[in-house]
C-alpha cells in the first residue's frame, strides 16, 4: 500500500468516520422551537402537503436535496466491488454537491444488480428527493435503469457517468475545434470504448453538430461494424458500414480521438496518422490511453486533454454536475433534457474564453491561464461555473418547457448563487 492510500484511509477513518453529516437548518434551542419542528406543529405542513403535493417544496428540504445512488457495479476504475464498497465514492460525490453547488445530498447504496430491483427501489424512495444522481452502474444495465427512471419520475434523473462526461467533453470539443480551425460537421472522430460514457458522449457530439457518418466507434473487439452480430442495441446505433476494422485504421486521417477505455491502447505511430492539428481526448483514468508526453512527442500540433489534474485540459465531471442539478432544482425541472445538457456544455465552453480571476490562478499556482491549446476548458475550482452553468441550465429548462417554477429576476438569482451555503 502506497503513501497516498495510507493517507486516504486515515482521512476517511478520522473521527467522525466518513465525509458527510446532517445538520439542522432551523432554530432548536427552545421548547417552542421543538414544538414547531416536530409535534404538534409538524401536523400543519403534513396537512398542507396532503392537500397539495407540490407544497412539499415549500415546507421541506426536497427542493435542495439530491440522492446519489449506486449499486457499486462499476466503481471508478475498480469495477464491480458491490454496493457497500461504493459508499466512499458516493459520500465523496455528495460532498462535492454541497461544497460546489450548495446542494444537500445523501448517498444511497442499493444492493440490487438486477434492473427491476434497482429501479423499483429508487422509484419508491424518490418522493424524498428533488433530484436523482445515478453513479457507477455498469453498462448496459445503466441505460435501461436511467430510461425507466426518467419515464417514471417527475424529478431530474441523470446518470453522471454518461451525461456529465458527455457535457464536459462536448465543451472541450467545441473549444478545441475552434482553436484548431475546424467545424463540427466536417470532422472525423474515432471513439475508443463503447460503455456508458462513450455512448452518451457520442450522442451529444452528434447533437452538437458532428455527423453520425463521420464517427467510428471501437470496443474491445475492434470497430463496431454493421456486419457484426454481437452488438447490443446501444452499440448498434453507432455501427459503421465503412471498411475499417481496427482502431489504428479508424485513426487514419481522423481529426479527433475520444478515449473512454484503458491505458496503452494508443501509441505514437497511431497518433501520427491522424489529420493535421488533431484533438486527442485520452480520458481513461488514472492512466490515459496514451500518456500526455507520448502524445505531445508524436504530434506537437495536437490539442490534448486527459482526466488528470497534473496536465493541461483536465476533463472532470465536477465542472458540471453540481451546477446542472442546481439549475434543474431551482426551476423544479421535471427532467434534465438535451436542451439543458447542451446549454451547460456551451456555458462551460464560453467561460474558458474569459479572463481567469486571480483566485483561480493562485489555486493552481500559475501566473497565467489563457484560452488556447493548453486551456480549452475551465478549471474545476473556478467559482464562476456555479453562476454561469446554473443560469444556462435554468433558462434552458424554462425555454424547453420542463420547468415548474419560473425565474423572473435573474439579478436576484445571481446573488442567490453567489451566497449559497456550501458548508
Amino acid at each position: 500500500m502506497n503513501v497516498l492510500d495510507n493517507k486516504a484511509l486515515e482521512y476517511h477513518r478520522a473521527f467522525p468516520a466518513g465525509k458527510i453529516a446532517v445538520k439542522p437548518t432551523k432554530p432548536t434551542g427552545t421548547q417552542e422551537d421543538l414544538a414547531l419542528a416536530y409535534t404538534p406543529g409538524v401536523a400543519a405542513p403534513v396537512l398542507a402537503i396532503a392537500e397539495d403535493k407540490d407544497a412539499i417544496y415549500d415546507y421541506t428540504a426536497k427542493g435542495n436535496l439530491v440522492a446519489v445512488i449506486s449499486n457499486g457495479t462499476a466503481i471508478l476504475g475498480l469495477g464491480n466491488k458491490g454496493a457497500a464498497a461504493a459508499k466512499p465514492v458516493m459520500e465523496g460525490k455528495a460532498l462535492l454537491f454541497k461544497i460546489l453547488g450548495g446542494i444537500d445530498s445523501i448517498d444511497i447504496e442499493v444492493d440490487a444488480t438486477d434492473i427491476d430491483g434497482f429501479v423499483n427501489t429508487v422509484r419508491n424512495i424518490a418522493p424524498s428527493f428533488g433530484g436523482i444522481n445515478l453513479e457507477d452502474i455498469k453498462a448496459p444495465e445503466c441505460f435501461e435503469i436511467e430510461r425507466r427512471l426518467v419515464e417514471a419520475l417527475d424529478i431530474p434523473v441523470m446518470h453522471d457517468d454518461q451525461h456529465g462526461t458527455a457535457i464536459i467533453t462536448s465543451a472541450a470539443l467545441m473549444n478545441a475545434l475552434e482553436i484548431a480551425g475546424k467545424r463540427a460537421e466536417d470532422v472525423r472522430i474515432a471513439v475508443n470504448g463503447a460503455g456508458a460514457a462513450a455512448i452518451a458522449c457520442t450522442d451529444l457530439y452528434i447533437k452538437s453538430g458532428v455527423r453520425p457518418e463521420n464517427i467510428v466507434m471501437c470496443d474491445s473487439k475492434g470497430v463496431i461494424r454493421a456486419d457484426r452480430t454481437d452488438l447490443n442495441p446501444q452499440k448498434q446505433r453507432f455501427a459503421t458500414h465503412r471498411d475499417v476494422h481496427t482502431l489504428e485504421e479508424a485513426l487514419e486521417g481522423a481529426d479527433v480521438f475520444a478515449g473512454f477505455s484503458k491505458a496503452g491502447v494508443l501509441n505514437g505511430d497511431m497518433v501520427r496518422k491522424m489529420a493535421g492539428r488533431p484533438i486527442i481526448m485520452a480520458l481513461a483514468n488514472p492512466y490515459p490511453e496514451i500518456s500526455y508526453e507520448d502524445a505531445r512527442a508524436a504530434r506537437p500540433d495536437a490539442l490534448i486533454a486527459t482526466g488528470r489534474s497534473d496536465y493541461p485540459n483536465q476533463v472532470n465531471n465536477v465542472i458540471g454536475f453540481p451546477y446542472i442539478f442546481r439549475g434543474a432544482l431551482d426551476t423544479r425541472a421535471r427532467q434534465i433534457n438535451d436542451e439543458m445538457k447542451l446549454a451547460a456544455a456551451r456555458a462551460i465552453a464560453s467561460l474558458a474564453k474569459e479572463p481567469v480571476p486571480e483566485e483561480v490562478l493562485k489555486a493552481y499556482k500559475t501566473d497565467r491561464l489563457e484560452f488556447g491549446p493548453d486551456y480549452i476548458i475551465p478549471k474545476a475550482l473556478d467559482g464562476r461555473l456555479c453562476e454561469r452553468v446554473s443560469i444556462a441550465v435554468a433558462k434552458a429548462a424554462m425555454q424547453s418547457g420542463v420547468a415548474r417554477k419560473e425565474i423572473t429576476d435573474w439579478d436576484a438569482y445571481k446573488e442567490y448563487l453567489r451566497h449559497l451555503d456550501r458548508r
